[in-house]
This record gives C-alpha cells, sequence and structure tokens, in this order.
C-alpha cells in the first residue's frame, strides 16, 4: 500500500485530507508542521506528501527544500496545498521541487484527479 504525509498545521484539515486520501487506498501520516514531517520522512520516505505552505517552525516551502536534498527525497510526488494561489508563489513551489498546486479549500475530486496527473491513482 502507497503511503501519504499530510502536512498541515491545521488538524482539522488533516482529518479532512486523510479520509479523502484513505478512500484512494493510502495509508496515511500526519504531521503538524515541517520539522515534524521532516523526522517521520527520515524514518520511512512516503510515496506522496500532501502539502501545506504557511505553517509555524518549519514552513512548506523550507521543507520541500530540505526533503528534496535528503537521501531518497527526490521519490516522494509532492502536491502543494496552499491559499496562496498568485503565479509567483505556484512558480516557486514548482521551482523547489512540488509536482503539483492545489488551492484550498479542495475536495475530494480535485484530490484525486490532482494524484491521477501525478500518477499515485
Amino acid at each position: 500500500m502507497k503511503t501519504c504525509l499530510i502536512v498541515d498545521d491545521s488538524r482539522v484539515v488533516r482529518k479532512v485530507a486523510a479520509r479523502i486520501v484513505r478512500d484512494l487506498r493510502f495509508e496515511v501520516m500526519e504531521a503538524g508542521d515541517g520539522a515534524e514531517a521532516m523526522r517521520m520522512c527520515r524514518e520511512k520516505m512516503p510515496d506522496a506528501v500532501l502539502l501545506d505552505w504557511n505553517m509555524p517552525v518549519m514552513n512548506g516551502l523550507d521543507f520541500l527544500r530540505s526533503l528534496r536534498r535528503e537521501e531518497g527525497g527526490a521519490r516522494p510526488l509532492v502536491v502543494f496545498c496552499s491559499i496562496e494561489n498568485d503565479a509567483e508563489h505556484i512558480n516557486e513551489a514548482l521551482r523547489c521541487g512540488a509536482d503539483e498546486f492545489i488551492m484550498k479549500p479542495f475536495d475530494a475530486d480535485i484530490l484525486e484527479s490532482k494524484f491521477a496527473e501525478v500518477g499515485l491513482v
């Protein structure tokens, strides 16, 4: 079974996303910030990461940069998920190694279509 790490400082967003991702047949891991997510990736690298931008401790962009430098960190497919929807933010996320970008709020159809676009489902 594929694994998906959901990284968001909102517990509600993590729970909603986890329900959707489980329905797509993923094992789910959750982290409340980028630093916690990095520790989890070092223990077990996920197949996918659903990543929020604005978080305390370590934001999503810093996490993504760090992830891509880790051994095996090029493998996970990263879908950035943010309220930051201007072209500059999207391009920066893609330049730093994100595979796709979705805007909040999202629903099951949007998340499934983005996972399909990057080959996860």
